[in-house]
């Protein structure tokens, strides 16, 4: 190892170990302007679908929207670049990568995407969602390991109530009930986290000796406790009834397929798209998710399947990722 890369890793270390004993920087920059562009990218614009333009250009990075109805139309261009982006109801949660060394702001945008909020956490940007009225965030981060494929990778996620400003920088030390007992142990992560309606239920998924399982948590009570094994990433429906997951079905480059999972039969059903999907699904209205998909040869876009297992997968949005619906 040269010199140089031994200070770097040095550095990378002490970062390290610097934030793990402050906690998270967090910042209130309220109507601060994000960043400026070219396009008129609102977050309380109805009847769009939000995304992070993947297209070759200035635009690389940058959220953009297109009409719901037309996703193959035009898009509009704003001016704030994300590594993960998520948004409803005017409230955004933008990820975005500081420098060579693994860290991330988490920015909470509002509805002209002024940032009004920034937290500073370690790791790679991962995973975002916001609840359906814009009150609750959550975030994910790799903070060792860069793929759900490696044996050495950490997640740390976040959640943030807009509301009462209350932030759990990391929801690991969660109590945990796991096959109906009380569980503890120090290789838990928790990721993919997918908000209720009434701001209080959610679900994500948790990995605890080289088990995934899918989890229900109750913000208010600060419990979580698993229902399934095998599910990771969920996403749940508009009408609170069903989740759309990510399931491991193989192994090397093909190892993940989507399923629907109705939560109250528990019955899961495969969705017709029969490519591995890395991905948080999201709902493009209660009958189909979307997700994004790389290009053989580079390139992201993002595609969507009926959720019944029906139909089959189309093209939705070329040179695009990190999808959300804004909602008419």
């Amino acid at each position: 190892m040269s010199g140089r890369a031994r200070l770097l890793t040095v550095v990378a270390a002490v970062l390290l170990v610097v934030g793990a004993s402050t906690g998270y920087v967090w910042h209130v920059r309220g109507g601060t302007k994000a960043d400026t562009g070219s396009g008129t990218v609102r977050l309380d614009a109805r009847g769009r679908i939000l995304f992070r333009d993947t297209a070759p250009g200035s635009g690389f990075g940058k959220v953009a929207t297109v009409p719901l109805d037309r996703p193959g139309a035009a898009r509009t261009v704003g001016g704030t670049r994300c590594d993960r982006v998520y948004a409803a109801r005017g409230t955004g949660v933008c990820l975005q990568r500081t420098g060579p060394v693994p860290g991330t702001y988490v920015t909470v945008l509002d509805r002209e995407l002024n940032r009004v909020r920034r937290v500073r956490t370690e790791g790679f940007p991962n995973r975002a969602r916001v609840s359906g009225d814009g009150r609750m965030l959550s975030w994910t981060m790799f903070v060792r390991g860069d793929s759900y494929l490696r044996d050495d990778f950490s997640t740390r996620t976040g959640i943030l109530d807009t509301r009462t400003g209350r932030l759990t920088g990391n929801i690991e030390r969660i109590p945990l009930t796991l096959d109906g007992r009380p569980y503890e142990a120090a290789d838990v992560n928790y990721w993919g986290v997918t908000f209720a309606s009434d701001d209080n239920t959610f679900y994500a998924t948790v990995r605890t000796a080289g088990r995934t399982y899918l989890v229900r948590g109750d913000y208010r009570a600060w419990t979580a406790r698993t229902l399934r094994q095998n599910a990771e990433c969920p996403s749940l429906s508009p009408d609170g009834t069903r989740l759309v997951f990510k399931k491991r079905v193989g192994a090397g480059g093909r190892p993940w397929r989507l399923y629907s999972l109705d939560l109250a039969t528990m019955r899961e059903t495969p969705l017709a798209e029969a490519r591995s999907v890395d991905d948080q699904a999201a709902w493009l209205d209660g009958h189909t998710v979307m997700y994004g998909l790389p290009r053989h040869g580079g390139g992201w876009d993002v595609w969507s399947v009926p959720a019944d297992g029906s139909g089959a997968p189309r093209l939705l949005i070329r040179d695009a990722s990190s999808p959300a619906v804004l909602p008419r």
